[in-house]
């Protein structure tokens, strides 16, 4: 799970180095627990039969910044965490919300353009 503190450390250099809006981690740590908590809702519901949370959400979330937190429920309530499928559209969540990151809170955007 070194994906995680990875991002963390892009956050703090692009939060020290380019004044990335602090609002910005904490729309991370705010997403990522509400991802965490629908996995584990999800988890529930699949436990016991009931209706599911389509994977659709799951991956909407996981793009929007809760990708962290569906990191952590795929691995510790080892939740959607087999089905390849999935973990091949989750990880493609992960590259675009970190690459839509660096694009916006970095100096990314402008050497692009200036190129």
């Amino acid at each position: 799970m070194i994906t995680i503190p990875a991002f963390v450390c892009l956050y703090g250099v692009a939060w020290a180095k380019w004044a990335a809006p602090g609002f910005v981690g904490l729309a991370y740590l705010a997403l990522s627990a509400l991802t965490l908590g629908v996995y584990a809702v999800d988890k529930s519901a699949a436990k016991a039969g009931r209706m599911r949370i389509r994977e659709r959400t799951l991956h909407l979330l996981s793009i929007a910044g809760g990708w962290p937190g569906a990191l952590i429920g795929q691995q510790w309530l080892r939740h959607k965490s087999v089905k390849a499928s999935f973990r091949r559209v989750y990880w493609v969540t992960v590259v675009l919300n970190v690459v839509a990151f660096a694009l916006l809170c970095t100096p990314a955007a402008t050497t692009l353009a200036e190129l």
